[in-house]
């Protein structure tokens, strides 16, 4: 097993669940992208650039955008990092949270800029 599958599965649940169906919409939504394992995190490339990682932290999960600063968000569904100038995140305190056209909105967008 590739050390970010094994990431995903040893989250504790709900967190793991959480993990998993953001998976799901990332490898659906856009199916060039690379699951690979960086800074102790799943990482996704595309077309060999950063595209989002998952990332799970004590109370919620997240997908981040590397170059979040970039996409478009009206709505204020994006988190800024810490201390990061380009990063941006959808945070999920639990599933029912995770709303699938918004996430997928973010990694098309996401898509056409890179």
């Amino acid at each position: 097993m590739n050390p970010a599958e094994n990431y995903i599965l040893k989250t504790p649940q709900p967190y793991r669940h959480m993990l998993l169906e953001l998976q799901v919409l990332i490898e659906h939504s856009v199916p060039e992208a690379q699951l690979l394992y960086k800074w102790h995190l799943p990482f996704y490339y595309l077309d060999g650039k950063m595209f989002c990682f998952l990332n799970f932290r004590k109370r919620f999960v997240e997908l981040s955008f590397p170059k979040g600063v970039h996409l478009e968000d009206s709505n204020n569904y994006l988190t800024a990092g810490e201390g990061r100038k380009n990063l941006r995140s959808l945070r999920y305190h639990n599933f029912e949270e995770i709303d699938a056209e918004i996430a997928i909105g973010f990694l098309k967008q996401l898509e056409a800029i890179l």
